[in-house]
């Protein structure tokens, strides 16, 4: 696993353990409504640079997106503006409903 991805694992021990942090779904609106990590902010791919203000916090950036490609580029796009927490979410929405949580609609 690299620096720039957290497995669904690792992510859920974080989210469990109560720690701040700031999940983003970089997919689009059509699929945040199909489902969706509970806490997440959608904040499509194509608004990141208009939003990197609101992304550049304390707590650590989860990015991720259905297969964990597009959160992936959103990640290494946000570490060279700065936002060295960004992380991208290995396997995407996708690996966390089969790993994590069934409930989690698969499409």
């Amino acid at each position: 696993m690299s620096e720039l991805e957290i497995t669904p694992a690792e992510l859920k021990k974080k989210l469990d353990a109560g720690e701040k942090l700031l999940l983003i779904d970089v997919r689009e609106p059509w699929e945040h409504q199909t489902c969706r990590i509970e806490g997440a902010k959608l904040i499509p791919m194509r608004t990141i640079p208009a939003n990197l203000q609101s992304l550049d916090v304390e707590e650590p950036v989860i990015c991720y997106c259905h297969h964990g490609m597009r959160s992936l580029d959103v990640a290494v796009w946000l570490q060279k503006q700065g936002v060295e927490s960004a992380r991208s979410l290995a396997g995407g929405i996708e690996k966390w409903s089969t790993e994590i949580d069934p409930k989690v609609p698969r499409y």
